[in-house]
C-alpha cells in the first residue's frame, strides 16, 4: 500500500477524484455517476466546515447521514424531505440500468441514431448503440438518483463504504437537493429530439454537483478514501471498456461533467453559490453558451433551423422520419475531428455554430439518408465549416455531399446509402442543380 498523500499531494489527487465521477443524464435517464477518467484540472478552494467526517468504523446510516449534512453545509440548499439511498451490487446495478434503458429508449430512436452514428463515421459498422451503451453504463457507473423515486443509489463493488462511495454519495445527494428545490429534472422529461439544448442543462446540474462533490473530498475525504479513488481511476478493465467505446459517446458523457464544472466554477467565482443557483432560473440554450460563457451572458439564443414537417411525405410511399434533433457546437466538433481534422482547427471550425437541425430518414429496401442543415455566424464560418466538413465525409458511409457549395451562412450535410436515394433527397430539399 502507497504511504497516505501528504496535504499537496492530497489536492494533486483529486485530479483522480474527477475521474471517477462522471455523469450520464438522458432526458428519462436517471443522474447518474460513473467512472471512466475524465480530463479537468480544476480544483476549488476546500470549504471550511465544523462537522466531523464520518470514520469506516460507522455504519453505512451514520456516515450518509454525515455526509448529508456536510453537502448541505457546503451547497447551502436545504432539503424539504428525506431522501432514500440504498447500496447495490454490479449486478443490480445491471439489472436497473438495462430495465429503464429499455423502457425510455424507443427502439426506433436507438436504431436512428446508430444510423446517424455509422453514417457520419462516428461509429464502426458492426457497432450496437444499445449493447456500447449499456456495457459503458454498467461498466463505470458508481451511482445514482432517480428524480421519479427521489431516491438515490450507490453502487459498492467491494460490499462496503469506502472512498469511492463516500464521494459518490455527496454528489448524488447533490442531485436530490437540486430535485427538491427546483423543477430541472422535471422540465426535460420525454425530449428527446433537442440533444444539444439538453447538454446545455445537464452542464449546469452535474457540473454543479461536480464542484460540490471536489468541495467535499477536500475537506472531509480521508488518504485513505483518496487511495481508493485512486486504485478505481486507474482500474485497467475500465481502460479497456474505454478503448472500445466511440468518442462521440464517450465525450457527449464527459462534456455536462467536466465542461460543465468549468461552466460552474466560473459562475461561482462571481457569486459564490447564490450565483449557481440564479442559473436554474436561466438555463443554457446550448452546448455553445457553455462552450463560450459569453454567450450564455449576452443570451446569443441559437439560431432556429427547421426541416419540411411533411419531409417524409415529400420523399414518397414507404419513407419515414424515425429521429429529427439538433447536434450543437460540442458534438460537430466531435465529429469534425473525428473525421480526420487536426483537434484545434476541428474546434475552430465548429466555433462558428449557429444553429442547426438534422433528420435520419429510412426509405423502402434498406435505403436511407441523413440531411443536416447548419447554419454559421458569419459568411466566413460556414466557408470554414465547409472545408473541414469535406475533409470529415471521407469517414462517412455511402455517398455524402456538402451543399450549397459557395456562399451564404447556410451549409447542407447530406449523406445517403446510395446516389438514387442522394437524388431524391436533395431534389426533395430543393437542392439539386
Amino acid at each position: 500500500m502507497p504511504p497516505p498523500p501528504t496535504h499537496r499531494t492530497r489536492r494533486a489527487t483529486l485530479l483522480v477524484v474527477l475521474s471517477v465521477v462522471l455523469v450520464a443524464c438522458g432526458s428519462n435517464a436517471p443522474a447518474v455517476t460513473i467512472g471512466p477518467p475524465a480530463t479537468s484540472v480544476v480544483t476549488p478552494t476546500p470549504a471550511a466546515s465544523t462537522l466531523a467526517s464520518p470514520t469506516a468504523s460507522e455504519d453505512p446510516t451514520a456516515i450518509y447521514d454525515a455526509i448529508e449534512r456536510q453537502v448541505i453545509q457546503i451547497r447551502g440548499l436545504q432539503p424539504t424531505r428525506a431522501v432514500p439511498r440504498q447500496l447495490i451490487s454490479e449486478a443490480e446495478l445491471r439489472t436497473m440500468l438495462t430495465q429503464q434503458f429499455d423502457e425510455q429508449t424507443p427502439p426506433a430512436y436507438l436504431a436512428a441514431n446508430e444510423r446517424l452514428y455509422k453514417a457520419l463515421g462516428l461509429m464502426p459498422q458492426d457497432g450496437n448503440l444499445r449493447s456500447l451503451s449499456l456495457d459503458l453504463l454498467s461498466g463505470g457507473v458508481a451511482g445514482f438518483y432517480r428524480d421519479d423515486q427521489g431516491k438515490l443509489y450507490v453502487v459498492s463493488r467491494s460490499g462496503g463504504i469506502g472512498g469511492n462511495e463516500k464521494i459518490t454519495f455527496a454528489h448524488e445527494f447533490t442531485h436530490a437537493l437540486q430535485d427538491q428545490t427546483w423543477t430541472v429534472f422535471k422540465d426535460q422529461k420525454g425530449v428527446l429530439d433537442r440533444s444539444d439544448w439538453m447538454m446545455g442543462r445537464q452542464a449546469v446540474f452535474e457540473g454543479d454537483a461536480t464542484v460540490l462533490m471536489t468541495q467535499w473530498a477536500i475537506a472531509h475525504a480521508t488518504p485513505q478514501d483518496l487511495q481508493d479513488v485512486v486504485a478505481a481511476g486507474s482500474d485497467p478493465a475500465q481502460a479497456a471498456l474505454l478503448a472500445r467505446i466511440p468518442a462521440i459517446m464517450k465525450e457527449t458523457l464527459l462534456f455536462p461533467y467536466t465542461t460543465g464544472m468549468a461552466f460552474i466554477q466560473a459562475t461561482k467565482a462571481g457569486g459564490d453559490w447564490a450565483a449557481v443557483d440564479k442559473l436554474y432560473g436561466r438555463m443554457p440554450q446550448s452546448t455553445e453558451q457553455v462552450l463560450h460563457p459569453e454567450k450564455y451572458a449576452s443570451a446569443e439564443a441559437p439560431v432556429t433551423v427547421t426541416l419540411p414537417k411533411d419531409l417524409a411525405k415529400r420523399l414518397g410511399t414507404g419513407w419515414s422520419v424515425p429521429l429529427e434533433d439538433t447536434f450543437g457546437e460540442f458534438q460537430t466538433g466531435i465529429w469534425l475531428r473525428e473525421g480526420g481534422v487536426v483537434a484545434a482547427a476541428a474546434s475552430d471550425a465548429a466555433a462558428g455554430w449557429g444553429g442547426d437541425r438534422l433528420a435520419v430518414v429510412e426509405g423502402p429496401n434498406g435505403a436511407w439518408a441523413v440531411a443536416w442543415q447548419t447554419a454559421w455566424d458569419t459568411d466566413a464560418d460556414a466557408a470554414a465549416f465547409e472545408t473541414a466538413a469535406t475533409t470529415a465525409l471521407s469517414k462517412a458511409q455511402g455517398v455524402s455531399a456538402v451543399l450549397p457549395g459557395v456562399g451564404g451562412k447556410t451549409r447542407w450535410i447530406l449523406v445517403a446509402s446510395d446516389a438514387g436515394t442522394m437524388g431524391r433527397i436533395t431534389t426533395v430539399l430543393g437542392l439539386a442543380g
